[in-house]
């Protein structure tokens, strides 16, 4: 943008005397003078005006190359977001690893084979997320959203998954042996060979699952399971599975 402006001359300083008053304002306006004649010979000058130019283009030449360099960067939050998930592999708590994981999945990195083992991850995000043969087991994965999420053959034993949004995830062959799955929603999952022995999934939501290659349901609770699939109770409770309304009991 132009700052510069081609000025005409003042007038002399005899006919501006003549047109003040007050006589106490005169050093104020020959302060004002002087500097119209300043920027009047500046606003001529050539060279300050090559410099405005050489300005405007030096902000096209930051703008090229902020927008050359933006792999990188994205790159380098990529290795920033592992790097946050791999220091705190094993360990408990947050350790900033929900942040990451769901900065990756935005950018559809796969999370396929990750470790995060005892972490808590409540309420976490990651629809459509990559996320087979990880390991989950112990984890709190309590009002997560994993929708059509790949969790296939993934370790979620004894992970706590109530309230989770499991829409359309796949967990076939998933190991979810003592697992908390209380008002899971798995509308349209596919659990087909998956492990759920010992899992607790009352009051879960199973319409349209998917349950072919005989899931393992052994000592499963499946008190008030709603929407279930036409013969999966039957065939939960002849795999050993129980129906047990409350802890106590």
């Amino acid at each position: 943008m132009q700052v510069r402006l081609h000025r005409k001359r003042p007038e002399p300083w005899s006919i501006r005397r003549q047109q003040l008053k007050i006589p106490w304002t005169v050093p104020l306006w020959a302060f004002e003078w002087f500097w119209e004649w300043v920027a009047s010979i500046l606003s001529n000058w050539s060279f300050l005006e090559a410099l405005e130019y050489l300005s405007s283009f030096g902000v096209l030449i930051a703008v090229i190359f902020y927008f050359a360099e933006s792999g990188d960067r994205i790159k380098q939050k990529h290795y920033q977001a592992w790097q946050v998930i791999n220091t705190a592999q094993g360990k408990g708590g947050n350790g900033g690893r929900i942040d990451a994981l769901q900065e990756l999945n935005a950018d559809r990195i796969p999370l396929v084979g990750v470790d995060l083992s005892g972490a808590f991850l409540q309420g976490i995000h990651l629809q459509s997320a990559h996320l087979s043969r990880s390991n989950f087991s112990t984890a709190d994965l309590r009002d997560s959203d994993l929708t059509s999420a790949d969790v296939s053959d993934a370790n979620l034993r004894s992970a706590n998954c109530r309230g989770c949004i499991l829409r359309g995830a796949d967990l076939e062959g998933a190991d979810l042996t003592d697992s908390d799955l209380v008002n899971a929603d798995l509308t349209g999952a596919d659990i087909s060979a998956a492990i759920l022995a010992e899992a607790d999934l009352r009051n879960g939501n199973l319409a349209n699952l998917k349950w072919r290659d005989n899931p393992n349901l052994k000592n499963a609770n499946v008190f008030g399971l709603k929407n279930a699939p036409q013969g999966f109770i039957a065939y939960a409770l002849k795999q050993g599975a129980v129906q047990i309304e409350a802890d106590s009991q």
